[in-house]
């Protein structure tokens, strides 16, 4: 009898720890997001990112997500993300290029969260040697209502 107890008191217990919280609405919500691709003679590079923002009574909730990628068939890629926090805001940039010989092509991507305003841009541009470079812009910005 005690051990029939016991188990049940542990299986409330369990129940009541393991239930989730409460979601919160958000009085206002935006997503963001920009990305890209370049590519010319066997180089390629694509870069994206995108951000979130939700604000409840109790403050503010953010993400954010950067990545991208790069391929050349006889050069050299590389590709690199950074994605920075402080109190005020969320920045994350990626940055992909590949090259071969004087052919390349490049993307980058900045994202930002800072207070009720979401920004994004990307840039690419491509290169073959003796022909004018291919560039493109893409931006996008989101203000949210206080």
């Amino acid at each position: 009898m005690y051990r029939t107890r016991l188990l049940a008191s542990a299986a409330v217990f369990a129940l009541f720890v393991m239930s989730p919280a409460q979601a919160q609405e958000c009085d206002a919500a935006g997503t963001v997001g920009t990305g890209g691709s370049a590519a010319a003679e066997g180089t390629s590079a694509s870069t994206l990112g995108t951000a979130g923002a939700c604000i409840t009574d109790d403050g503010t909730t953010s993400s954010i997500a950067s990545g991208g990628s790069a391929a050349a068939a006889d050069g050299k890629a590389q590709t690199r993300t950074k994605i920075n926090e402080n109190p005020n805001q969320l920045n994350a940039q990626t940055k992909a290029q590949a090259m071969d010989q004087g052919t390349f092509s490049k993307s980058q991507t900045k994202t930002r969260v800072k207070d009720a305003e979401l920004h994004s841009r990307t840039r690419t541009m491509s290169h073959v040697p003796g022909e004018k470079p291919s560039m493109d812009r893409t931006e996008s910005n989101v203000i949210l209502p206080d």
